[in-house]
């Protein structure tokens, strides 16, 4: 069996988040910024509900790029910052070390930027192991949205596979059935989904009369015909 065609879940799969960090995004172009730090996170936070082992590396932090998105960092706040001064993390011994250490096949990858360091490490990765890349187009950016898109080209051409974000969480979730990771996959997606959020929220209190979320306690006042 063609293992492409087996689907991501927490067992076979693994996360690493490329440089996510300041002066890298204030070059990206091709997704709104705010959009790609909530879709980041996002994913981060999703790996954590499910346990996927999950490396973060930098590049250059103090001398260039600045510090990994504080919002990152309190999904993942004993984890290890892998410091690299190679574009191409596979350059870097102690990243490639710790993806084998994890012992999963399948890479899910978010990074900045698309075209340079996503890039770089997927065809290094793919021409020296059996690593299969799972690339989260809407959590990574490039230069210009033409950058991006042409690395993201580039890569499906050689075997790289494009997900989103979502399509990740909802791959790991499978499964409504599985109640022990429900509720923390709703309030991902409550979170950060947008409209598929505002939904659920909908339905939790109109259709199911849940009670609302957040702490607002004031009063609803009746209408007062002017």
């Amino acid at each position: 069996m063609n293992s492409k065609l087996e689907l991501l879940t927490p067992a076979n799969s693994q996360l690493i988040l490329i440089d996510h960090q300041p002066q890298m995004a204030f070059g990206v172009q091709s997704i709104d910024r705010q959009v790609l730090k909530n879709n980041t996170v996002a994913l981060a936070k999703s790996a954590r509900i499910f346990g996927i082992p999950t490396t973060i590396t930098t590049v250059e932090t103090e001398s260039f790029s600045g510090h990994t998105y504080p919002e990152l960092l309190d999904v993942f706040p004993d984890a290890p910052l892998l410091e690299r001064t190679s574009m191409n993390s596979w350059d870097d011994r102690k990243v490639r070390d710790a993806l084998a250490a994890n012992g999963r096949k399948k890479i899910v990858v978010s990074g900045l930027w698309t075209e340079v360091c996503n890039l770089s490490f997927a065809l290094s990765a793919l021409a020296e192991t059996d690593y299969e890349i799972y690339m989260v187009s809407d959590a990574s950016g490039g230069t210009s949205k033409e950058a991006h898109d042409m690395a993201m080209m580039r890569m499906v051409q050689v075997g790289v596979i494009p997900v989103t974000w979502q399509q990740v969480l909802l791959e790991w979730q499978r499964d409504w059935a599985r109640r022990d990771t429900y509720d923390a996959v709703m309030d991902v997606v409550r979170e950060h989904s947008g409209a598929y959020g505002m939904g659920v929220d909908y339905a939790y209190t109109m259709v199911h009369k849940a009670a609302a979320r957040g702490s607002h306690t004031g009063q609803t006042l009746a209408p007062v015909k002017a």
